[in-house]
């Protein structure tokens, strides 16, 4: 059974700049799964990006949520709503995810920074930010998934776990691509791989000792949510960042 892989682009003004993520979608004869979702508001360009590369966006049957961020899940409800799709997370992911706990990153410091925000900043945009903010996108999460798990879709993902830039971060291999879905575990900048962003990274000597787990596998693509695609030289770029003391 052919299992097929696109990388989706999916952009949204942030702070006065384009921000362009990439959710990735792989599919076979039974299966759609979607793995994570952009930024809130964006469900009319998700379902499009999904249909140019060759999916349904009406026939998805999985959702695999690398992590917590607003940019990963924020088109979450919709999706799920009310079509029952499952969404499959990390149990250290699930509670924000689900709207349980605050995200981890809007604490009450980043929500009152909103207010000292340059007076050029639309008042609202400063307004829907805080609004998003203290209510954020949230779902349900049906299954939780941890490091080592084997998913039976679209030819077998595994599962990885790669902490670091938030507790439960994942990172996805799909087997018969050998491709890497890293999430935020790596990012490509300027055409070349690099470690996880140290400005949003929570734990950078976990997100250290994350990169080295990834040497285990034999990877020839890696998709990272900001940068997309990195297929050069894998292997021995990952040796690279891992050896980074």
């Amino acid at each position: 059974m052919q299992a097929n892989i696109a990388i989706l682009s999916i952009s949204a003004p942030v702070m006065g700049q384009v921000d362009t993520v990439h959710p990735v979608l792989l599919w076979d004869e039974q299966h759609q799964v979607l793995l994570d979702t952009g930024y809130p508001a964006q469900l009319s360009q998700l379902h499009t990006a999904i249909e140019a590369a060759g999916g349904n966006p009406n026939k998805l049957t999985h959702i695999i949520i690398t992590h917590q961020d607003i940019d990963h899940i924020g088109n979450l409800p919709e999706l799920t709503s009310p079509t029952g799709i499952g969404v499959s997370a990390h149990p250290l992911e699930k509670p924000y995810i689900q709207g349980d706990k605050r995200l981890i990153r809007f604490t009450d410091e980043a929500i009152a920074s909103i207010g000292k925000m340059p007076d050029s900043v639309p008042e609202a945009f400063r307004n829907g930010l805080r609004r998003m903010m203290l209510n954020p996108p949230k779902a349900k999460i049906d299954r939780e998934i941890v490091g080592g798990e084997w998913l039976p879709l679209c030819g077998g993902i595994t599962v990885i776990d790669t902490p670091g830039h938030t507790p439960g971060h994942i990172s996805l291999y799909h087997e018969p691509t050998r491709t890497l879905i890293a999430g935020d575990a790596l990012v490509v900048r300027d055409g070349e791989l690099c470690g996880a962003d140290p400005s949003t990274t929570l734990d950078p000597e976990a997100a250290q000792a994350s990169i080295v787990k990834l040497l285990d596998f034999d990877i020839r693509a890696i998709v990272c949510y900001h940068g997309g695609l990195y297929n050069n030289r894998v292997m021995e770029r990952l040796a690279e960042l891992a050896s980074v003391n």
